[in-house]
C-alpha cells in the first residue's frame, strides 16, 4: 500500500500546486510536468487503442464491407447540406486539434462539418503492388502492417501520426524522395465525394485533371474517401552511412552529388550550423553485420539527431545497420528535435530508460492543451517551416535561413519534382531536383518578429520558384500566394465542379492573412 499512498500524496500535492499557481502558469512555465504526468500516459493509451483496432479490423476484413456504407453516409450528409440551402462552406468534421499541423483551423466552428470516419487499410494487393487505404490511415498503421508482410511504401513520411489524407491534400516527403518524388507521386488513384454528393474516382488516365489538381488542395475540391498507393518489396535493414562535412560549399556539393546517385535509396542531411553537417546515405539490405546493428527506435536509445551529432563532434564517419521500421520513424520519438523544448531532459539516459517507452506525446494532445496564451507565444517565438527550393539554390537558401531565422538543426531532404499539371511543378518542362529545408525550433536571430521575418523568407522562396508546405503558418497575401503556386488548373476545376459555393479557396483556408 505504501507506493500507492505515496503516489496519491504526490498527486494531491501537484493538484494543490496547480490550484495555487493556476493551470495556465503550469502549462506555460512548467509544461514538462503536465506532459510527463498526463500527456505521455494518455498518448500511450491512444496508440495502443488505435494499433489494436487496426489489427483487428484488418484481420477480420471488416473495413472493405463498412467502407461503402461510410462513403454513402458522407454522400448523404453532403446532399442534405445542399437541400438545406448550402448556407455555409463545408469541411471535414475532424477536430482541428487532431491534425499534426500546429495551425488551429478556426473555420471548423463556422463551416458545415461533414463527419468522415475513414481510418482503415482496405486492401493490400501484392500482385498489382498497390495498397488501398482510407484517408485517416496513419503512417504508423501503414508501416506496422506492410513491413510485417514484407512490403513498404516508396515514400513513407516520418511521423507516426501523419495521415494519408493529410499527405495527399497537403504533401509528404521522405529521404527516398530523390528517387520517387513527393507522397502524391506514389499515388495511383483517388476516390472523392464532390460538392454535389457524387462519387468519382480519378487516375492519371481517368478524370486526370482532377487527379493532378487534388494534391496540395487542402480539401477544397472534394472529400477524399480512399486512395491507392504504390508499394514495393521491403528488406530488413537500412545500411546507413554517416559522413560529417564542414564548410557550406562542401556541404552543398556533397549533398547534391549524393542526391543524384540512383544507387542511394535514402539521402538526408542534418545541418547543425551554417558550416557543419552530417550527410547520411542508405540502401536497403537483408544482411547486417551484427556488431554494427543499431535498433535506434528502441525507447532507451538516444534521440536520432543527437546520435547523428556525435559523428560530427568526434569528426568520424560511420556505418550502421538500422531495422527498416526503426529507420522510417527515426525522428518520431523526439518529434525531430521539437521535444527538447518541451521536455529539456528527455534525452537524458535516466529519463529514456524509465519513461522513454511512453515518448513521444501525441502532437494532437499537445495542441489540445496548449491554450491561447501558449499558442501565441509559440507563434511569436517558435518556427515550424518546410520550404521546398531547387537544389541549385541550396547555398543561397541556407544563407537566407541563417540570416532570417537562425534555427538549428536544419533538416535537408532531396526530392525529384516531375513536370506535371497541378499546383506544384518545376518552372521548366522537365523534372527538377529540389530540396526540402526544414526549420523547427526557436529562432536565434536578434529581434525576431514572426510576421516580418517569415514574409522575408517567403519572398526568397518565391523568387527561386520554390514552395512552402501548407501545414505551416503562411504570411503571404493572395497575390503572393498565387505567384508561388500555379492555380490555373485548380481554379478551372473549382468552377467546373461547383466548389466555389461548397468549399473555401485553399488560400482562405491556410493563410494567416485570410483566416477567420
Amino acid at each position: 500500500m505504501e507506493p500507492a499512498v505515496s503516489l496519491a500524496v504526490c498527486a494531491l500535492l501537484f493538484l494543490l500546486w496547480v490550484r495555487v499557481k493556476g493551470l495556465e502558469f503550469v502549462l506555460i512555465h512548467q509544461r514538462w510536468v503536465f506532459v510527463c504526468l498526463f500527456l505521455l500516459p494518455l498518448s500511450l493509451i491512444f496508440d495502443i487503442y488505435y494499433y489494436v483496432r487496426a489489427w483487428v479490423v484488418f484481420k477480420l476484413s471488416s473495413a472493405p464491407r463498412l467502407h461503402e456504407q461510410r462513403v454513402r453516409d458522407i454522400q448523404k450528409q453532403v446532399r442534405e447540406w445542399k437541400e438545406q440551402g448550402s448556407k455555409t462552406f463545408m469541411c471535414t468534421g475532424r477536430p482541428g486539434w487532431l491534425t499534426v499541423s500546429l495551425r488551429v483551423g478556426k473555420y471548423k466552428k463556422t463551416h458545415k462539418n461533414i463527419m468522415i470516419n475513414l481510418m482503415d487499410i482496405l486492401e493490400v494487393d501484392t500482385k498489382k503492388q498497390i495498397v488501398r487505404v482510407e484517408p485517416l490511415v496513419t503512417m504508423g498503421q501503414v508501416t506496422a502492417l506492410l513491413t510485417s508482410i514484407g512490403w513498404t511504401l516508396p515514400v513513407l513520411p516520418e511521423l507516426d501520426d501523419l495521415t494519408v489524407g493529410g499527405l495527399i491534400m497537403g504533401t509528404g516527403i521522405e529521404s527516398s524522395s530523390h528517387r520517387y518524388g513527393l507522397f502524391q507521386h506514389i499515388c495511383t488513384a483517388y476516390e472523392l465525394v464532390l460538392a454535389d454528393g457524387s462519387f468519382v474516382r480519378c487516375t492519371p488516365m481517368e478524370n486526370s485533371d482532377l487527379f493532378y489538381a487534388v494534391p496540395w488542395s487542402c480539401g477544397t475540391l472534394g472529400f477524399l474517401v480512399a486512395a491507392e498507393i504504390r508499394i514495393i518489396p521491403a528488406k530488413k535493414y537500412i545500411k546507413l552511412r554517416f559522413e560529417p562535412v564542414r564548410g557550406l560549399e562542401a556541404i552543398c556539393d556533397k549533398f547534391t552529388r549524393e542526391s543524384q546517385q540512383p544507387e542511394n535509396h535514402f539521402v538526408e542531411g542534418l545541418l547543425y550550423s551554417l558550416h557543419e553537417a552530417v550527410i547520411m546515405t542508405g540502401v536497403m539490405t537483408d544482411e547486417a553485420e551484427p556488431s554494427k546493428l543499431n535498433s535506434i527506435g528502441n525507447y532507451y536509445k538516444p534521440w536520432f539527431f543527437k546520435h547523428v551529432e556525435n559523428y560530427l563532434k568526434t569528426n568520424r564517419e560511420g556505418l550502421e545497420y538500422i531495422p527498416l521500421r526503426h529507420y522510417y520513424h527515426r525522428h518520431t520519438r523526439s518529434i525531430f528535435w521539437e521535444l527538447q523544448d518541451i521536455i529539456p531532459f528527455g534525452n537524458n539516459p535516466i529519463f529514456r530508460y524509465l519513461f522513454g517507452w511512453m515518448v513521444p506525446p501525441k502532437i494532437s494532445l499537445l495542441k489540445l492543451t496548449q491554450g491561447e496564451t501558449l499558442r501565441k507565444l509559440y507563434e511569436q517565438h517558435h518556427v515550424v517551416q518546410d520550404m521546398l527550393v531547387p537544389m541549385k539554390c541550396l547555398p543561397q537558401a541556407l544563407h537566407t535561413f541563417h540570416n532570417d531565422i537562425h534555427v538549428y538543426p536544419i533538416w535537408l531532404c532531396p526530392f525529384i519534382l516531375p513536370s506535371q499539371p497541378g499546383l506544384v511543378h518545376p518552372k521548366g518542362d522537365e523534372a527538377e531536383l529540389y530540396v526540402d529545408i526544414g526549420a523547427y525550433g526557436e529562432p536565434r536571430v536578434k529581434h525576431f518578429e514572426a510576421r516580418s521575418c517569415m514574409r522575408q523568407l517567403e519572398k526568397f522562396v518565391r523568387s527561386v520558384h520554390g514552395f512552402q508546405m501548407l501545414y505551416a503558418d503562411c504570411y503571404m497575401d493572395r497575390e503572393e500566394f498565387w505567384e508561388m503556386f500555379d492555380g490555373s488548373l485548380y481554379h478551372r476545376l473549382r468552377k467546373q465542379l461547383g466548389c466555389q459555393d461548397a468549399f473555401p479557396e485553399v488560400y482562405d483556408k491556410i493563410c494567416k492573412a485570410a483566416r477567420h
